[in-house]
Order: structure tokens, then C-alpha cells, then sequence
């Protein structure tokens, strides 16, 4: 039970609508405005699940922020300003439904010479960081890259890298890059000699480049915590050593499972050492597998996923990503996605974690927003989501929810705000500037852009994205499913329709959106929380539940079960607060905007529908 100051607290929030502390300098500043008493707590991997400070499941829902660190037209940062970072971060929270971002980081600017760790770089990034802590964002960084450094292209390539130093490359004398013919950029991982050679280097140590690179980690981690305040960290849910490892290439022998087992479990053994020395021993790790574990495409696929590499226990996370190469390819995939298409992947991925002992994140998916494959996004990214809140297809979830699985946390890439409106010099040539899509690589993925008037809009179905889903339950989830009729076109999606069974739950959803959770209640006495889009007004919201059933749900109180309230960081954006007073009970709750003012008979129909299919199937 809390305490009586946390009482107090709570009933303080409630009245005033959020907690400041007068005069206090961006170093202490306190919890983001709107904040309950439940909110604020670090993040710790608990029996296999993320959890917050009140033993509440937790899923994290956001964006990568962003491919900008890839570029040098801002230094390596994801913003050109603070308050850059700030108009992001408010657009995240508020039109994209986040709790949570990847924040990329530079080597190559952290460590621009050997031995040097740039504070200003640090500095500036903390601030644009402090913009979404300040949201009510957590964040977890991630030393990003891809292709090991821009360095080792020339200004006339046909691509370019981002990550190590012009030192680091310099240190290998690597020969002159070239992929061939290549038509993806990925291609250059296994296929240029330069980059080959550069991963190999660094998972061997050679010229100490391993040892670098963990002291400017360690530097940053210790930054970042001297220079938050203790509020401020709690939100820093861990940190990701290392975007999508790959060996370079293999020693003779050496397998792709005996690779992670003798040098990239090792290198996060290190890694895990760092963060402990500086100050993060209660943060988790978010660990990548070797990046072609599961592709989805065969004759990528290496047999890996950290199979060797004993359990990771609670000082780890699983960190994967997942992209659908057939539907990229244009060629593997004819046609688009449909229910359940990555039903198959994603239960690996929640396999491979409680095998691990730990928790799940997918730190990047995503697909291609132009050119050729363009058409396929709607459908690929619903399928992506679908997948990330239940490992069954919608058609089957309402007969068998018991197989649903725990709801996988995930950060789309990407959230650029400067989406088409880049000025790059593609590897310092000033006679090839990129201001197009994301300007690296010709990739154009970003859910975001600025229009002509610099405000955020997004560049995909506000449904798609701003999501309904459980942020944080009391307990253990059971299942849960979403049904957001995004659109492919002028086609509305439903690949979850209420079945027959149910006429009632049926016809008080309609045409509308729902969301359904399941939940078994824990000991502990803050709410669970779902978040509502922005889409979702209040007064158009209905709640049927075993907890009461409410249209238009009432402002948060501690007497009120069913409730609405603001999420924390001011930005508007609100989440749907359900009390339960018990522990180990089955508890059920459908929020849908489907319903106009409905009928109090048609809500307590619907009720005992609900009510008898979780007896059912729970």
C-alpha cells in the first residue's frame, strides 16, 4: 500500500494537474508536468518483463530519434536545436502516440579524436535528450551504425556508412570501398571488403579500437548521468551498445553462433561493465543479436540470436529489429501484407527472449514510405503492429486470446523531422547535396515531416500510429489485441472483426476502433494504463469492463476504476487509467470509439458477453 506522502501526493497531482518546483535549474528539474504518483519510476527486467517502480508491466511504443545522427549537416545530433528537439518530441507524444525513443548517438563525434571525448557533443545532446524526458519520453540511447563509418567511402561512392571515426578507419588502412554492383546498401555489409575488414577489426580489438570505443561509452553514460537530474534518469530506460552487429567475416571455422558466443557476448560483457561503472547498474542492456538472425529471407538467414550465449538475466534486454526484405526486395513478395503475415516472426522473437530470461524490444521495423515498393507500407506496417501486440492473427485471436502472448515493445524507424528538407553533402561532396527523404542511402522511412508552415505532420495513417495499447498493466498481461481499421488507400483495414458470438460487443463497436485487454491483477496499487490516441476523444470514449462499464469516462480519481487522465509532459495526449483492488484476478476491459451516446441495456449486454467469453477462455 502506499504511504501517506505518497497519498498526499497523489491527491496534490490530482488537484493541480501537475507538480513544479519553483526556480529549480534544468539539472533538478522535476517529474514532466501532469505526472500521478505512479509515474516517473526507472524501468528493471523482472520474471522476464519490463517493469516500472509500482511492479506494473510495462511496454515501450515509440520512435527512433533519428536517422538525422547519421548525417553531418547537424554534427551528429538528431536536431538541429533544443527546441527543434522540443517541437519533435510534443509531435511524438501527440500525434504519434510514443512513450518511448531511440536516441542515436555518434562515435565519430563523441570521439572525434583518439583519446578525446567531445564534451560539447555530449552537451548537446543531453539537452536534446532533457526535450523528451521533459515530454514524459523515455529514452534509451544507442551508439548507432551502419556500414561501420562514413569514413571508409569516397566522396564519389554510390554510398555511404555512419558510426567509427576518421581515426578509427584511418588506424586499419583499409582497402578502397566497393560493393560492386549492388542495388540495396545493405549489400555492402557482406560484400565491400573495406567495411568487411573495418567489423572485423573492431569485434577483434585490433589497434585497441574496441577499448576506444568502450571508454567514450562509459564517458557518455557518466555524462548523461552526472548532467540529468535524479528525476530526469529514471526516464533513461537503459542503454543499446551497438546497432545490428554483423562479424565483418568468419574465421576459418568460426559459425555465426560460435561468433556471438567468443566476441559479441563478450564485447557485452564489457559493455555491461561500463554502465556499471558509471553509475547505471540498475539499467538494462539492449542487446543486439547478430543482425541476420532472423531474416526473413533464406539464404540471409545465419543460425544465431545469442543461442550460445547462455541466459541474459536482468541486466539484459533482447534487442532485435525486423524488416520484411521479401516485401523491400519488390521481386520475394507479390501482392501486399495481410492478418497475420508476421505472426510466425515476432513469436520468434518473444520465443528467443524467454528462452534468454529476459524481455523483448524490436528497436527498429518499418518500411519504405516511396518508390517502388511504396504501395506495400499500409498493409506491412498494420501487419508489424498486429504482430507486436499479439502473436496470433486477428482471425483467430477472439477463440484463442489465451495464445496471445506478451504485448512486445517496439520503436518504428524512424521520426525525422527534417523529412525532405535535408542538406547534406553525401560524404563531404559538395557537388552531391541530398535534401530528399531521409538523405543517406535513399532510404524514406520517417512518419513525420515539417510542412511549409514548420508544423509536425504525419506522413502515414494517424490510425496506424497512434496506437491503443497497454503502457503499463498491474500485473501480467494475458492478451490484448487492437483493432485500428487504418487505411490502405480509400480501403479501411479490418483484419479483426468482433466475431458473431459476440453480437452485443459487436454492434457497440460498429465501424469504430477497439482495443481489448486482458490482465491477471498484481499486488501492487497503481492503475493499469492504456493510452489513448489523440483521435480517441473522451467524450466520445466507451469502457466496458468488469471494473465498471462507462461511456465517457470521468477524470482520474482514486474512487474512480474506470477513468481518464493526462499523460505526463504537458503535450495533451491522455491514457485510459483502470484500478483494480485485488491481486490474481482475471480482469477484461474494451475501450472503442465506435459507440454515439449507446444505451445503457446494449452496455450491460455487451458486459455480460465480455464477461462470459474471459470465464471461457481464461
Amino acid at each position: 500500500m502506499p504511504n501517506l506522502r505518497a497519498r498526499l501526493l497523489a491527491v496534490l497531482v490530482v488537484l493541480s494537474g501537475s507538480l513544479t518546483v519553483a526556480g529549480a535549474p534544468p539539472a533538478t528539474a522535476a517529474v514532466p508536468s501532469g505526472s500521478l504518483w505512479f509515474d516517473g519510476a526507472p524501468l528493471t527486467v523482472r520474471d522476464g518483463r519490463l517493469t516500472d517502480g509500482q511492479g506494473r508491466e510495462v511496454v515501450l511504443r515509440g520512435y527512433n530519434v533519428s536517422g538525422e545522427a547519421k548525417l553531418a549537416e547537424n554534427g551528429g545530433l538528431p536536431f538541429a536545436s533544443v527546441a527543434d528537439a522540443r517541437k519533435s518530441a510534443t509531435a511524438l507524444r501527440a500525434l504519434g502516440g510514443g512513450n518511448t525513443v531511440r536516441f542515436l548517438l555518434s562515435w565519430a563525434y563523441a570521439e572525434p579524436e583518439r583519446g578525446r571525448v567531445d564534451t560539447a557533443y555530449l552537451a548537446a545532446a543531453t539537452e536534446q535528450m532533457r526535450a523528451f524526458l521533459d515530454a514524459g519520453i523515455r529514452v534509451y540511447p544507442d551508439f548507432h551504425q551502419d556500414l561501420y563509418s562514413r569514413h571508409l567511402f569516397h566522396a564519389g561512392s554510390w554510398y555511404t556508412g555512419d558510426g567509427a571515426p576518421e581515426w578509427a578507419v584511418e588506424a586499419g588502412n583499409y582497402p578502397k570501398e566497393s560493393c560492386g554492383i549492388c542495388l540495396f546498401w545493405g549489400q555492402n555489409i557482406t560484400r565491400n571488403t573495406a567495411v568487411q575488414n573495418a567489423q572485423y577489426d573492431f569485434w577483434h580489438n585490433a589497434h585497441g579500437l574496441q577499448d576506444a570505443f568502450l571508454t567514450t561509452a562509459q564517458a557518455t553514460m557518466d555524462h548523461l548521468r552526472r548532467h540529468l537530474s535524479a528525476e530526469e534518469f529514471a526516464g533513461i530506460a537503459g542503454f543499446d551498445p551497438y546497432n545490428e552487429p554483423y562479424a565483418g567475416r568468419y574465421d576459418s571455422g568460426q559459425t555465426s553462433r560460435t561468433w556471438e558466443r567468443d566476441l559479441l557476448r563478450p564485447f557485452y560483457v564489457r559493455f555491461r561493465a561500463r554502465m556499471d561503472a558509471a553509475g547505471w547498474q540498475d539499467k538494462p542492456a539492449f542487446v543486439e543479436p547478430n543482425l541476420f538472425w532472423n531474416a526473413n529471407i533464406s539464404a540471409q538467414r545465419q543460425e544465431s540470436g545469442l543461442l550460445d550465449a547462455g541466459p541474459l538475466g536482468s541486466g539484459y534486454v533482447f534487442n532485435t529489429h525486423f524488416y520484411d526484405q521479401k516485401a523491400i526486395s519488390g521481386i520475394l513478395m507479390w501482392g501486399k501484407a495481410a492478418d497475420g503475415q508476421y505472426a510466425a516472426d515476432y513469436a520468434g522473437i518473444r520465443d528467443r527472449a524467454s528462452a534468454a530470461g529476459t524481455a523483448a524490444v524490436v528497436g527498429e521495423f518499418g518500411h519504405p514510405l516511396s518508390g517502388t515498393v511504396s504501395d506495400k507500407a499500409p498493409t506491412v506496417l498494420k501487419a508489424m503492429y498486429q504482430a507486436l501486440d499479439s502473436r496470433l492473427p486477428g482471425a483467430g485471436w477472439w477463440t484463442g486470446p489465451a495464445a496471445s502472448g506478451p504485448v512486445l515493445s517496439g520503436t518504428q524507424w524512424q521520426w525525422d523531422l527534417y523529412s525532405g528538407r535535408h542538406h547534406e553533402l553525401m560524404n563531404g561532396d559538395p557537388g552531391k547535396v541530398l535534401t530528399t527523404k531521409d538523405a543517406w542511402n535513399d532510404e524514406d522511412l520517417s512518419a513525420v515531416r515539417l510542412d511549409d508552415s514548420g508544423n509536425a505532420v504525419l506522413r502515414q495513417d494517424a490510425r496506424l500510429l497512434d496506437r491503443v495499447y497497454p503502457s503499463a498493466t498491474a500485473g501480467t498481461t494475458l492478451a490484448f489485441t487492437y483493432e485500428d481499421r487504418s487505411r490502405d488507400g480509400s480501403t479501411t483495414l479490418t483484419w479483426n472483426p468482433v466475431p458473431a458470438s459476440l453480437p452485443n460487443v459487436a454492434r457497440l463497436v460498429g465501424s469504430g476502433r477497439y482495443g481489448v485487454l486482458v490482465w491477471r491483477s498484481g499486488d501492487g496499487t497503481a492503475p493499469t494504463e492504456l493510452h489513448l490516441p489523440a483521435s480517441f476523444p473522451t467524450a466520445a470514449t466507451t469502457v466496458v469492463s468488469d471494473l465498471g462499464t462507462v461511456f465517457a469516462p470521468p477524470a482520474y480519481t482514486s474512487a474512480e476504476p474506470v477513468a481518464v487522465a493526462p499523460e505526463p509532459g504537458g503535450t495533451g495526449s491522455r491514457r485510459l487509467l483502470l484500478t483494480d483492488a485485488d491481486s490474481g484476478a482475471v480482469h477484461y476491459a474494451l475501450v472503442t470509439d465506435g459507440a454515439t451516446a449507446p444505451a445503457g441495456d446494449l452496455l450491460s449486454a455487451a458486459k455480460a458477453e465480455l464477461a462470459a467469453w474471459a470465464a471461457a477462455r481464461f
